[in-house]
């Protein structure tokens, strides 16, 4: 009983803890502190895998936390910020919402993620609900950081934050077979290939004097205007 109170606690601590993550992704305004951010939140992602594997006595999830870890945590991030190095870019995020509104929009789509998780019958249905409301939360703040911000490599961290969503939901789910999640960090490594194939062409097709990695060019296709 005490082992299964601690297992439910620290569960919810460290989706708690991805979950805040994901609201401190939104606050940033620079670049450098939103990889930084991303990274913390791989971070605690591999640790609350790492603890459902323990948990759970699955030993394959703790493949699926080092790689969690190892991807989200070191690799892109670095990735990443070798990016930013290459393009020189060192100026604060375009947040068109504000900071303020931002986090306003966040705290409405928790609510909405906890209203729309049906309610389970019993304290391990309980348990559940809750772990999947916590997750469909990131996904939702993911989202909402892919369509609330104009540079790129806000958007393609958005995009893998959203990921993080969805890790963190197969780890909570008993039995989930380990290619399932092998298949969905793939995909999401190949979708980061891409996204980042696209920011540096971008980088090259836009007009000179424009910000480097400003999305905002791209209204005019889709019939904007500013």
């Amino acid at each position: 009983m005490v082992f299964g109170q601690l297992s439910y606690d620290m569960a919810h601590l460290l989706g708690g803890g991805v979950l805040l993550l994901s609201f401190l992704l939104l606050y940033q305004r620079r670049i450098a502190a939103v990889i930084t951010a991303f990274a913390a939140q791989g971070a605690v992602l591999a640790l609350a895998v790492a603890w459902q594997a323990y948990a759970q006595g699955a030993p394959a999830l703790y493949l699926t936390a080092l790689l969690a870890g190892a991807a989200k945590a070191v690799l892109i991030p670095l990735a990443l910020r070798r990016m930013v190095a290459r393009l020189g870019l060192r100026r604060e995020v375009d947040v068109p919402l504000g900071i303020g509104g931002s986090l306003i929009a966040g705290l409405a789509l928790v609510a909405l993620a906890v209203t729309v998780v049906p309610p389970g019958a019993g304290p391990v249905a309980a348990a559940a609900r809750e772990d999947l409301a916590l997750a469909l939360s990131v996904v939702l703040l993911g989202l909402l950081m892919m369509v609330t911000r104009r540079n790129a490599i806000s958007v393609v961290i958005g995009l893998l934050s959203l990921e993080n969503g969805l890790v963190l939901a197969a780890a909570g789910v008993r039995g989930m077979p380990l290619v399932v999640e092998l298949s969905s960090a793939a995909l999401v490594l190949v979708l980061a290939a891409v996204a980042g194939f696209f920011v540096l062409r971008l980088r090259d097709d836009l007009p000179d004097g424009h910000p480097p990695l400003d999305l905002s060019l791209l209204h005019r296709f889709r019939g904007e205007r500013e």
